[in-house]
């Protein structure tokens, strides 16, 4: 295992910054604001699972998605650089923060989407990406949300047993501080429809009577 794929701890961290990184607010998709909290009944949720740039375009054409970003949790280093989160050093992974409405997508069906179209059987990588950068992670803003995950978690690792595949090694937490990324990463792939793009799942999918 390399150097990257083991978790640093919060005493040996790259120290970071008290400055937050400038980004441009407007999403280069669908115009909303990227730094815009939840409203009346959206939710938000931070979603890790490989790259950043392939898991956002995944989630912003979903009906019921009111915004996403990408960026850095999980980890030890405020306001850390794309840079510095590749070292391996500030214990992030990379995440989409998607903002939501539950009336018009449940977090039972967006879930099943990430689920569905990453390996989240893998620890410290994805596919040919690794590093702590690329796990798997759901952070969560509720015990409700908490709760959704968790079950969805099990509904997944019972369909992947079935499949004779590994166990899931997804990261459940509360979320703690999230730090946007540079503003080049926002809606990578609408703005370089050419970009890399490292998604692929297991190929086990939840069946009609799981899907909602």
């Amino acid at each position: 295992m390399s150097d990257k794929q083991t978790m640093v701890t919060a005493e040996t961290a790259l120290p970071g910054r008290q400055t937050p990184l400038t980004i441009e607010d407007t999403h280069f998709v669908n115009q909303s604001s990227l730094s815009a909290e939840p409203t009346g009944n959206q939710q938000k949720i931070l979603i890790g699972m490989g790259c950043f740039w392939g898991a956002e375009r995944l989630f912003w054409g979903l009906e019921g998605i009111i915004s996403t970003s990408v960026g850095y949790s999980g980890g030890f280093t405020p306001n850390p650089t794309y840079e510095e989160v590749c070292t391996g050093n500030t214990g992030h992974t990379e995440v989409v923060r998607v903002i939501y409405d539950p009336s018009v997508l449940p977090l039972k069906a967006l879930l099943n989407h990430f689920w569905e179209r990453h390996d989240p059987t893998q620890g410290m990588r994805q596919g040919n990406d690794l590093g702590t950068q690329y796990r798997s992670a759901l952070y969560v803003y509720s015990d409700e949300q908490k709760d959704i995950a968790e079950q969805s978690k099990s509904e997944y690792q019972a369909l992947l047993s079935e499949q004779d595949q590994a166990l899931i090694t997804t990261e459940i937490l509360p979320a703690g501080p999230y730090y946007f990324a540079e503003t080049y990463h926002q809606q990578y792939l609408a703005k370089n429809p050419q970009g890399y793009c490292g998604l692929g799942g297991t190929g086990v999918c939840f069946p009609p009577s799981l899907s909602q």
